[in-house]
């Protein structure tokens, strides 16, 4: 209760200060329409309170859909503030100097007023990331991209040069409303006309019930030589109550099940060798396996990589890439390309041509895009779905094609 009281405090405290600019720039409105505007401001605090309240009494019920898009546009609404605040503050810089100008000069008189163009522009400027915000839940979320990336390895067996393989990952199903994204995902995924589909975790966001409106669609992915699957955190259904842990792992068995349903090979600490004219290849899966506080290591490379030391080209499929330098590469030099999920490119923030930014970069030293040390490869796949904001700004979802090359 303490830290509640603390966090609407300063909401409380942020939504005053920022009301200073809805006042000022409404000056000359009526009255009446003042007032209507003012009601409407503050029950957007209303409801952030009662939003809150309701998610910390529900908080181990899971996340519906309408949760989330209620969720992110008071995020996105109170972000928009925190841009008002900064042309505020140097509204009150400026009239702080008028007042130590005004008390060495009593010629000058001290208007105490705000400066109206001032809030204006903050009200502006603030719409811009509250309409990235709607734009990402509106468009973003949905507008998949086909990445291509060419790695070229001196010891892939010739039999696999010009090898196709596709990753997806993150699908986060409990997270659609509807079918229709994920067909139009699917139809893009079989147009690359892969040889190998990997996807790299978290198929769900908590239970094996939200995969079941989208098996139709899912089991339609096709690829020459397979299918291949591992477990992300969130597959675990960790972050939800369970009555015993008998149905807990009821929930991992059916979800499990189900990709099989779907002709997916799950891979649980374990390795399946793709041979093409006489030559072989290894995809090892392992079970979730972070390198952060809070994650569990449920992983076992040791036994994923057993019966694989003599096949000349490993691909390794592990959900958290902090598993590449907590212990890929320090241990496994022969795994030449490890396929990563997990941080979403946490859905928001820049990526153009030779720059790219988002907050994840302070938490996970591998992100997204491709990765090397020495001769080994990371990629971290920005994810194909969406957790928490319901829309994607900057980093797309993303479907990624690789061809391998003999060097």
């Amino acid at each position: 209760m303490f830290s509640l009281g603390i966090i609407f405090l300063i909401l409380f405290l942020v939504d005053l200060y920022v009301f200073q600019a809805v006042k000022t720039v409404s000056q000359a409105l009526t009255p009446t329409t003042q007032k209507i505007l003012y009601i409407l401001y503050w029950s957007v605090f209303a409801i952030t309170i009662t939003t809150i309240l309701l998610a910390t009494n529900t908080s181990r019920s899971g996340v519906s859909p309408g949760k989330m898009y209620l969720a992110s546009t008071l995020f996105g609404i109170f972000a928009s503030k925190l841009v008002v605040i900064l042309f505020l503050f140097t509204d009150d810089a400026i009239r702080i100097g008028k007042i130590v100008w005004n008390t060495s000069s009593s010629d000058t008189p001290f208007d105490a007023s705000r400066n109206k163009f001032l809030s204006q522009m903050g009200l502006v400027m603030a719409a811009l990331p509250f309409s990235a915000f709607v734009y990402g839940m509106v468009k973003g979320a949905y507008d998949y991209r086909v990445k291509r990336v060419t790695l070229k390895f001196p010891n892939l067996p010739k039999a696999f040069d010009g090898y196709k393989m596709l990753q997806i990952s993150d699908l986060h199903a409990g997270s659609f409303v509807s079918t229709d994204p994920l067909k139009e995902a699917v139809h893009l995924i079989n147009k690359q006309e892969a040889d190998l589909v990997f996807f790299t975790g978290d198929l769900v966001n908590n239970v094996a019930t939200e995969l079941e409106a989208h098996l139709d669609t899912l089991k339609n992915i096709k690829a020459k030589s397979g299918v291949f699957s591992v477990l992300g955190n969130h597959d675990y259904g960790d972050y939800v109550q369970w009555e015993s842990n008998e149905i807990k792992q009821r929930n991992l068995q059916t979800l499990i099940s189900a990709q099989g349903q779907m002709g997916w090979q799950v891979l649980l600490n374990e390795n399946r060798l793709i041979e093409k004219d006489g030559q072989q290849i290894a995809i090892l899966g392992v079970e979730n396996w972070g390198n952060r506080a809070g994650f569990p290591k449920y992983g076992d490379l040791d036994k994923a990589y057993r019966g694989t030391e003599h096949i000349p080209f490993k691909v390794l499929l592990s959900h958290d890439p902090s598993h590449w330098d907590g212990q890929v590469n320090e241990a496994f030099h022969d795994i030449d390309l490890t396929l990563s999920g997990h941080t979403h490119g946490m859905q928001f923030g820049v990526n153009i041509p030779g720059w790219k930014w988002s907050p994840v970069q302070y938490v996970y030293k591998q992100w997204a895009g491709l990765y090397q040390r020495g001769r080994q490869y990371l990629y971290v796949n920005t994810g194909l779905g969406f957790l928490g904001y319901p829309g994607r700004v900057g980093f797309l979802p993303e479907i990624t094609v690789f061809e391998l090359k003999s060097a």
